[in-house]
């Protein structure tokens, strides 16, 4: 262990003294995490000239009884605790689906982190979401994300048995195959993208630290990193940062116009992409919906910005090819 841990810090300097010296080496070498090598995938343009791709991904989480987010820190000590309780189960059975209407009304498509443990547990919202987006992306997000989550520090085997069983019950009950990735609780190893890529994941959302899509060489084969900035995710920054979803619309827009400014200054540069997580608990309720639906007028109005799903995402990279 001690052997492995100090591998992984002399790859990490190493990268950030050649970043230092040039900043490209840094984009086609060694990913600073994984130790796996990582290319940067120049892409000019995405369909139609747009040059700022952004892909909202809604969290349908399953998390259990007396598990899960807290809207009152103060009333944990009570049992039963009926305010937290009722907190989350707003977001599963009105918050959701809510969020699913938006889009649907908004015409813009959406991506779905699906806990594979949600639709048998919560049968009638998912129905409502499923019957509301049919054509959602769809993105593995573990069996739960409370109790049941990837067994980070067991090594690549136990991983990869865990995002096995994950994908086989989201198929049984769903009849969804999917592709893409996003570990429970953001809370993801080195040894993960080897599993998810052992099991056939040909992409995940587990890397934040770019504008850019990249390629990682796994020990199991390549991935596709899909940006997703911890910055862009409202639950964080709604239960830790205490910002609210007007809060969070400023900030959703002012991120993507200023990488549009960007590409509208500099059109021979490579063109960019965000994954924007939303999560029911803010953006689920009526006056988070409203602060949502202004977000995505905003961004529909910009004429460098192509709102998308993951999957029309990789099937773009798929063309290319």
């Amino acid at each position: 262990m001690k052997q492995n841990l100090l591998f992984h810090l002399i790859i990490s300097l190493t990268v950030m003294s050649l970043s230092l010296a040039n900043p490209a080496l840094a984009e086609n070498s060694v990913d600073w995490m994984t130790a796996c090598k990582r290319e940067t995938i120049h892409i000019k343009q995405w369909p139609n000239g747009k040059k700022v791709a952004v892909c909202f991904v809604l969290y349908v989480e399953e998390w259990g009884i007396g598990k899960g987010p807290n809207f009152r820190e103060d009333m944990l000590s009570r049992k039963p605790d009926f305010v937290n309780e009722s907190f989350r189960q707003y977001a599963i059975n009105s918050a959701a689906p809510r969020v699913a209407r938006l889009f649907a009304s908004e015409k813009l498509p959406l991506s779905i982190a699906l806990s594979a443990l949600f639709p048998s547990a919560h049968p009638e919202p998912w129905n409502e979401i499923r019957k509301t987006l049919p054509g959602a992306a769809i993105i593995a997000h573990g069996m739960n994300n409370s109790s049941d989550q990837l067994p980070i520090g067991q090594g690549v085997t136990a991983q990869q048995s865990y995002v096995a069983r994950t994908l086989s019950r989201l198929e049984k009950d769903s009849g969804i195959k999917v592709r893409g990735w996003s570990s429970p609780s953001v809370y993801a190893d080195a040894d993960t993208f080897s599993a998810i890529a052992a099991e056939g994941i040909k992409f995940t959302l587990d890397s934040m630290d770019s504008d850019y899509l990249s390629r990682l060489q796994s020990s199991s084969g390549p991935l596709i990193l899909i940006p997703y900035p911890p910055v862009t995710v409202d639950m964080g920054q709604f239960f830790q940062r205490y910002k609210s979803a007007s809060d969070m619309e400023r900030l959703w827009i002012d991120y993507v116009r200023e990488l549009e400014k960007e590409a509208s200054e500099n059109p021979k540069a490579d063109a960019t992409i965000v994954a924007i997580g939303i999560h029911p608990f803010v953006v689920g309720t009526p006056d988070g919906a409203q602060s949502l639906r202004r977000v995505l007028e905003k961004l529909k109005s910009l004429k460098l910005v192509w709102i998308a799903d993951l999957e029309q995402v990789m099937n773009f990279l798929d063309k290319c090819k």
